[in-house]
């Protein structure tokens, strides 16, 4: 065997896990099979009366081996295979329960996925107390169910309400609440882990899940059987609709796999956890985000683009200017991440308003038991405020946020370069002006790159490094070095007008108020792009930058481009909101009225203004739109190299602007759709409705030779886990 180490001592066979050459312990079909063998060795050897399950690695068994899932899409295999194939694991664990001798699982780490469900199919569970062991089933979060007896086991062991929290939510959980809800069965110190194994194997335990014995009745009743159940499936079926739209799959499944399969026995439920495992593979939802939220967000963090042959730059010292939203943002996560920061505004009291962000922040923090006053203090005083240039001196690297405007940023590079190292990297915050052109005004615009950080920065995980015409490979590596060590995700982009973040989310809020203009209830825009998948109206979201700054990105964009400018369809809408007074929700007013200790509403008015037409569009059209006028735009940045891979483009499209994560991100939306079909229907869509949907002729040429944007079964990614 390759992957367990199996040996045997005193009558106890210990089954160590240890793929070699990973850096955990994944489920792959080698280590099944190797399970499957160890299993039987311990089941038909006289001298052995049970079992240890423990890992040669840190972790336990960190779940299922990703690329070898994201694969399984592709397989030639029928659906009737692979309802077989997706029982060998779930056969394999209940050997484990029925072979009559004890298992013991010995888990020295954390266990998630698969992980969790062999030590489930164990008698007894036992865990090191290590405060980065987590235990949990996140398989809902790519698409999946726990599709190796975790929809059986865990219910028949916690409860339905319970074990259906954690499912759905795929939530993590630490040693003290898996030990309170009876997951695992004790816990001990790392060193006495394997004592405490071996111990209770020379007790002579029972062999036999409480499932398996006559009489068993399910904690608080299931399925059907109980009034509780049934209350918990009603709401939980309620909830599921609410939070997923019905665009994704695995949640309701999750909710169909404990209903059907708690009121039948065991080896039933597995049978019919089995099938709806195998329905979920056939749905692209589980490949999408597989591949988008994990393996490529994985390759991303280990920064996949950075040019070789750079050294790697440890950030000890940042230049921040500007100390206004974004500015006070991104001094707090670098000081969080113990880099010493110098926070410059145009006074040291409007630095130490910026600087106040952090101490709110922390504030919050402490109140909720997160940190303690030693490190927030430690935090807050690695932020130096500043009016002074000259404290900018030592920063490796110096970051401007200050207004969207090109003199402004002028004069503060130039002041910066006054004083500043020549190995030291400039980088701009801005999210539409090109960095090429902001560079004209740097002595070093090799050493010039852009950062676009998004709002509220300490909750968003991405950051847009735009690469200028002048850019050199060693600023592009040494800036994505600072991105990794501020704990974000980097997507890289070359230059452009809006780079691609800014420019596909503003097609998304002007395709809003267009459809306003055609005559679509301001509701139906609302809620149709909630029903597709987006976290907020393109209405609501415009009122949250403010037609005030739709307004400036336009003038600006007007006066640079001037006739070759592509003025957007519904520009005309922001500019009469703005004309009226209704600004954004900064105002108090725009699309929606905020009344103060009241929930927004849509005004009124814009029935005056845009009134509705007779005959409203089905919601699918409305739907439609909205998603495919960010897909086109985001297949002209590939064409226009904006966009060098189409990783980048499905994280950015996700992370940055909120496209539906079951797609799997604007790209793997139009391969899912079918390339040839996605042009077709766009063609549709332009001569409906304007040219702004016409697909791009590069797309036009994939279609014609029956290509995608990501190979099928694509073998060349790393893998990872779940």
């Amino acid at each position: 065997m390759k992957t367990i180490n199996f040996s045997a001592e005193n009558g106890i066979a210990t089954l160590t896990l240890d793929l070699p050459g990973r850096s955990m312990n994944l489920l792959t079909p080698e280590f099944m099979a190797d399970l499957d063998e160890a299993v039987d060795r311990v089941a038909a050897d006289d001298g052995i009366k049970g079992a240890i399950v423990t890992s040669a690695k840190d972790a336990f068994l960190a779940g299922a081996d990703l690329m070898w899932l994201v694969n399984q899409f592709d397989s030639p295999a029928t659906p009737a295979e692979r309802l077989e194939s997706n029982m060998a694991l779930s056969n394999v664990f209940r050997k484990i329960e029925t072979c009559g001798k004890p298992f013991v699982a010995a888990i020295n780490g954390t266990a998630l996925g698969g992980g969790l469900e062999l030590t489930l199919a164990c008698h007894h569970r036992i865990a090191a107390k290590n405060p980065s062991l987590v235990l949990g089933l996140p398989e809902v979060k790519v698409g999946l169910l726990p599709g190796a007896g975790g929809t059986q086991r865990l219910p028949r062991m916690i409860g339905v309400q319970k074990a259906l929290e954690l499912m759905t939510q795929g939530t993590h959980l630490r040693l003290d609440k898996a030990l309170e809800l009876g997951i695992v069965d004790a816990v001990v110190p790392p060193d006495e882990l394997m004592k405490a194994a071996n111990a209770w194997l020379d007790g002579s335990p029972n062999a036999e899940q409480p499932w398996d014995k006559k009489g068993f009745r399910i904690p608080g009743g299931g399925g059907a059987m109980h009034p509780a159940a049934v209350q918990t499936f009603i709401a939980g079926s309620a909830m599921v609709a609410r939070e997923t739209q019905h665009n994704y799959p695995a949640p309701l499944a999750i909710l169909s796999c404990v209903y059907e399969g708690t009121i039948v026995p065991i080896d039933t439920g597995l049978r019919i956890e089995a099938k709806y495992f195998t329905k979920l593979m056939l749905d692209p939802v589980y490949r999408n985000m597989t591949r988008t939220l994990f393996i490529n967000k994985g390759l991303a963090d280990k920064l996949a683009r950075r040019p070789e042959g750079v050294p790697k730059l440890q950030v000890k010292r940042l230049g921040m200017l500007g100390a206004g939203m974004m500015g006070a943002g991104i001094a707090y996560v670098s000081a969080k991440a113990g880099i010493d920061v110098v926070l410059l505004d145009r006074s040291v009291e409007d630095a130490e308003r910026g600087k106040d962000y952090s101490a709110k922040l922390l504030a919050k923090q402490l109140e909720r038991g997160r940190t303690t006053q030693d490190k927030a203090d430690a935090l807050l005083a690695r932020i130096k405020t500043t009016d002074n240039y000259d404290d900018l001196a030592d920063c490796e690297l110096v970051i401007e946020a200050v207004f969207e405007s090109r003199d402004i940023k002028a004069d503060v590079t130039h002041k910066t370069e006054a004083v500043i190292s020549d190995t030291a990297i400039f980088a701009s915050n801005t999210s539409t002006l090109p960095i090429t052109g902001l560079a004209t005004q740097s002595k070093r615009p090799g050493s010039f790159i852009g950062l676009h950080f998004f709002s509220p920065v300490d909750k968003m995980p991405l950051v847009e490094v735009i690469v200028g015409e002048k850019t050199t490979d060693a600023t592009l590596a040494q800036a994505l070095d600072y991105v990794q060590q501020i704990r974000k995700t980097p997507i890289v982009v070359n230059d452009s007008r809006g780079f691609f973040t800014s420019r596909v989310f503003g097609t998304f809020t002007n395709e809003g108020m267009a459809l306003l203009k055609d005559g679509v209830k301001p509701a139906l825009i609302e809620n149709a792009a909630k029903m597709a998948g987006m976290p907020v109206g393109p209405l609501a979201v415009t009122d949250e930058v403010t037609q005030e700054l739709v307004h400036k990105v336009h003038v600006q964009t007007a006066a640079d481009l001037g006739d070759d400018y592509d003025v957007p369809s519904a520009i005309d809408v922001a500019e009469k909101l703005l004309e009226l007074g209704r600004k954004g929700k900064r105002f108090g007013k725009g699309f929606y009225d905020y009344p103060e200790g009241e929930k927004k509403r849509l005004w009124a008015g814009l029935a005056e203004l845009y009134p509705p037409a007779a005959e409203q569009p089905p919601v699918e059209e409305v739907e439609k739109r909205l998603l495919y006028r960010q897909a086109v735009e985001t297949a002209r940045c590939i064409e226009e190299n904006v966009l060098t891979h189409p990783a980048d483009g499905d994280i950015g499209s996700i992370f940055g602007i909120g496209f539906p994560p079951y797609t799997g991100g604007a790209l793997s939306f139009i391969d899912t759709i079918g390339v040839a079909e996605f042009v077709a229907e766009c063609d549709r869509l332009a001569k409906a409705y304007g040219p702004r949907f016409t697909p791009p002729e590069s797309l036009r040429q994939m279609a014609a030779r029956g290509e995608q944007y990501y190979p099928r079964a694509d073998k060349g990614a790393e893998r990872s886990a779940a």
